[in-house]
């Protein structure tokens, strides 16, 4: 046995010995406890004890119960070990964790050593990813109706064990209609199937802003291999890389090295591949290569069953039908917006003590209501320009610039503004590839003309009027 675990005190040159060391894991530990969090502490770092720490080289070492625990506590929380220990004992330069067979060997050595006052629990036997899930957001809980059933039956095969029959699996549907929910079911089921997978779940800015970062801090390698390594990659929000041309580049390198490899891959959107203007086309084709899925806006039926399931769930309310039904009615955009709704109900009867009646919605969610109505957009704004002025739709993006074509089109570009959250330049793409300075005039030239011509100004509200009825 080493000298520095069986000595006590300082060694020659004024460092801590074992015994010291020992004596400051309960510290460490607990540190980490506030730090990480008590859920991954007690997953991860509770089994682990103190083995050994030599003075000499100034490294402590660690045991848990398996190898497999030991390799993911290194790789994870290396670093945040050592600097625990660091602020404990500055002689620290290094932290390792070992397990398995060299842990039982040192078995007289744990059981001497001081434990924190934690009950010791067995080491973790599913995928470690699964911590970094939402335990609800499974497919037994996903509701599947016409709208979203090739999403869901889609995202289920790509979590299976058997390889999918296509690759990638892109998703696309607005805001808060279960894209989010689908992929978090994925990579949860996958998980429980390959315990040894690599899972990354990450959105796609945030692909773009590590990118980013290890561009300035000279890291790619590592950005690389770590992407690279991922057995199931799953992007959120794909729409958020457009125009950025570096951050395209690298996707395209993961997405065919991934594919090369026979990895997963999942990606998700706002609008199809088609639809992402400024993504460049050879992304646009392997994105295109594997099964695109829209989950359309949910109907009646779907909605009703989403607010059943979750009152399901919560048998002491009460809640009437004619309330249910008048979620249905008015919350119609997504389920993100009709969950929030039924929430924010039954938490104001809870807190208030009041009766959940068709009353109190009525009173409670009227700003709701109003918010929720759905959005317009600029492809909807296009065809009522064209269908009030008798144009054909292509004619929003064609070169002709006669005034029977010049005139609807900058009227659209002035109703786009208006009624659609999108910029300047966002506009311009969607009229054939514009230049924003191009919907600028278009605008300004609507305003003044609504001023002076009054039939051009009855003409703007009717198409306002068609497209809000």
């Amino acid at each position: 046995m080493k000298e520095s675990s069986i000595q006590h005190g300082y060694d020659a040159k004024g460092g801590a010995v074992s015994g010291d060391a020992a004596t400051l894991w309960p510290r460490v530990a607990e540190g980490l406890r506030r730090d990480l969090g008590v859920r991954t502490f007690d997953h991860w770092l509770k089994p682990v004890r103190f083995a050994d720490y030599c003075a000499m080289t100034g490294v402590v070492t660690l045991e848990t119960v398996s190898r497999f625990s030991a390799n993911w506590i290194n790789e994870r929380f290396g670093d945040r070990l050592e600097l625990a220990w660091r602020q404990q004992l500055p002689t620290v330069r290094g932290v390792t964790v070992r397990g398995g067979a060299a842990a039982d060997e040192r078995a007289t050595v744990l059981a001497a050593s001081p434990l924190p006052n934690f009950d010791a629990q067995p080491g973790p036997a599913a995928n470690p990813a699964l911590l970094n899930f939402d335990p609800r957001l499974s497919f037994d809980r996903f509701v599947v109706a016409r709208s979203n059933i090739l999403a869901a039956n889609a995202a289920r095969r790509m979590a299976m064990v058997e390889p999918p029959q296509f690759n990638p699996l892109y998703l696309c549907s607005g805001t808060g209609q279960g894209k989010t929910h689908l992929l978090q079911a994925m990579a949860q089921d996958f998980a429980a199937a390959h315990p040894t997978a690599n899972i990354i779940l990450m959105s796609a800015e945030k692909f773009m802003l590590e990118f980013v970062g290890a561009m300035r801090g000279g890291d790619m390698m590592a950005f690389k291999a770590r992407l690279r390594a991922a057995d199931l990659l799953l992007l959120d929000d794909l729409q958020f890389v457009i125009g950025k041309n570096s951050t395209q580049e690298e996707l395209l390198h993961t997405i065919d090295d991934l594919m090369t490899a026979g990895k997963r891959l999942v990606v998700t959107a706002d609008r199809p591949p088609a639809m992402l203007d400024g993504v460049e086309a050879r992304l646009l084709s392997r994105l295109s290569g594997g099964l695109v899925a829209d989950i359309e806006a949910p109907e009646d039926d779907l909605r009703e069953r989403i607010i059943r399931q979750r009152l399901a769930a919560m048998p002491m309310v009460d809640v009437p039908d004619k309330v249910v039904a008048y979620l249905v009615k008015h919350f119609t955009r997504n389920i993100r917006e009709l969950e929030g709704a039924l929430n924010k109900l039954l938490a104001y009867a809870a807190l208030t003590g009041t009766t959940v009646d068709l009353a109190l919605a009525e009173d409670r969610l009227a700003e709701n209501v109003r918010t929720a109505r759905p959005r317009i957009t600029i492809d909807e704004i296009q065809r009522a320009v064209c269908a009030h002025y008798r144009l054909d739709k292509s004619e929003m993006s064609s070169k002709r610039r006669v005034r029977a074509v010049a005139r609807p089109r900058q009227v659209a570009m002035y109703l786009a503004k208006e009624l659609t959250p999108r910029s300047y330049p966002e506009i311009g793409r969607r009229f054939g590839g514009r230049d924003h300075s191009t919907v600028i005039h278009a605008v300004r030239t609507v305003e003044a003309l609504r001023v002076a011509d009054s039939e051009l100004d009855a003409e703007i509200a009717a198409i306002r009027r068609s497209l809000n009825g």
